[in-house]
């Protein structure tokens, strides 16, 4: 599995008549990722060299950090295969005129992103879009070339580890945090006690990914860990940490999923995904419960609103045709922060209330509208300022508190990345300026500490 796309036809070959050899009845899977193009020719290396199957995507989803294009592999091995590239482009034409549902949703920037460059900084294909993006929400546009060079030294600083869910995460996370604060290698490893890193970061020095193959670089863990213990009071982990959990009670988790949702809802997948992402699937549920079933609109009536004038034809079951037409929307209701929508479904009017979250979210009556700071003085190190644009989820002091330093008093989210903001110097707090779910931008001032 070569997620980043590193192999070269001649390491395949390598690679895949090496483990024929050692392994001579078990098959051989290959994947890889087509970031510096060269995707087509080591899976066509990998197949003369003995793996028994190699990956590929269909035309219209591959090539950049994506699977190589399949056709081309077929193209490529003409009689030696058992695919009918004509059959392949009557599939192509289909998934094309999909892609052209989500365009809104491409990136950009990807293409001129990728290349060659891949062996140095060696980003995994599935995470290059999701990095790109969060650079820019992070307020580092025009940056990634930075951002990538950071990666390479990130994945230097972790241990040259292997990257995937969540590793890569935290080799990101670094990278953008060193971006972000313009601060060299040594000046990272020296004061890691006392930067806000990104909790990834901690947490992996800890030790809740498991040990790394090449174990952890130091001085650097021995730095981060540094007034950073588990909640436990231990330093870090022992080995692979999930050896700790306790085992899953999936009887109860199923009553209490049934208590909560019903049992027709609750089967054992939800059980399932439940265990696996909590959140997640209750966020959905909730949705479900708002928006009912959703899986047969038609892609662009989901992922777009309809224009006053526009009608849809919705399929929701055999016999179950609905024409549905936006006939008008209304003006904004200030006092119930809703519009009536007049929708006309196979010619029959119905008008429903909406809630206007766009405009409430816009309303200076709403108080939702992002406040103006103050910035850190960035001379000053008792004024303490956000590293990076994000919401404040945990404020862990109060005005006239005596804080030490190195000691945790904010926790910011940004772009699924949480991070622990400390205090630089030992001292009282005069003021805090944010509180919890608070809006900021980088370097807003959150308190100032006048130093002991």
């Amino acid at each position: 599995k070569d997620m980043a796309g590193l192999l070269t036809p001649r390491a395949t070959t390598l690679l895949v008549s090496e483990l024929r050899k050692k392994f001579p009845e078990i098959p051989i899977h290959l994947h890889t990722h087509d970031t510096a193009g060269m995707g087509v020719a080591s899976m066509l290396a990998g197949a003369q060299a003995g793996a028994d199957v190699v990956d590929g995507a269909i035309d219209s989803m591959s090539g950049l950090s994506s699977q190589p294009c399949l056709g081309a592999l077929v193209a490529a091995l003409g009689d030696k295969n058992n695919v009918n590239l004509d059959a392949l482009n009557v599939l192509n034409d289909y998934w094309e005129s999909v892609r052209e549902q989500y365009k809104p949703f491409e990136v950009q920037a990807l293409s001129a992103a990728i290349g060659s460059n891949v062996y140095k900084h060696e980003i995994p294909g599935g995470q290059y879009t999701n990095l790109l993006f969060q650079s820019n929400q992070l307020g580092l546009s025009g940056r990634f070339g930075e951002v990538k060079k950071a990666y390479a030294l990130a994945n230097k600083l972790l241990g040259d580890i292997p990257k995937v869910t969540p590793s890569s995460k935290t080799v990101g996370d670094l990278a953008q945090f060193i971006v972000g604060l313009k601060i060299s290698e040594e000046e990272l490893i020296e004061n890691a006690a006392n930067l806000p890193l990104p909790n990834s970061v901690v947490e992996y020095f800890q030790g809740a990914l498991g040990p790394p193959p090449g174990g952890f670089p130091e001085p650097f863990r021995t730095n981060v860990l540094k007034g950073r213990p588990l909640k436990d009071g231990r330093p870090c982990f022992e080995g692979r940490p999930g050896a700790e959990l306790p085992p899953y009670d999936f009887e109860t988790a199923e009553k209490d999923l049934k208590e909560a949702y019903g049992d027709q809802r609750i089967t054992f997948k939800e059980v399932l995904s439940h265990a696996l992402y909590p959140q997640v699937f209750k966020d959905y549920l909730a949705f479900e419960k708002e928006y009912g079933t959703i899986e047969t609109l038609p892609t662009h009536v989901f992922l777009r609103p309809m224009q006053v004038g526009e009608e849809n034809l919705v399929n929701l079951g055999p016999g179950k045709d609905y024409y549905i037409r936006l006939a008008n929307i209304d003006g904004f209701n200030k006092d119930l922060g809703t519009r009536t929508v007049t929708l006309e479904v196979n010619g029959e009017k119905w008008f429903i209330r909406t809630p206007d979250t766009v405009t409430t979210l816009e309303s200076t009556s709403g108080g939702a509208a992002p406040k103006r700071r103050a910035k850190k003085d960035p001379t000053d190190k008792g004024s303490l300022g956000s590293p990076m644009p994000g919401v404040i989820v945990a404020v862990n002091v109060e005005e006239g508190d005596e804080v030490e330093e190195g000691q945790t008093l904010f926790k910011l989210s940004a772009m699924k990345m949480e991070t622990e903001l400390k205090a630089q110097v030992s001292g009282k707090v005069t003021k805090i300026t944010v509180e919890v779910n608070d809006n900021v931008e980088g370097d807003d001032l959150l308190a100032e500490i006048v130093p002991e």
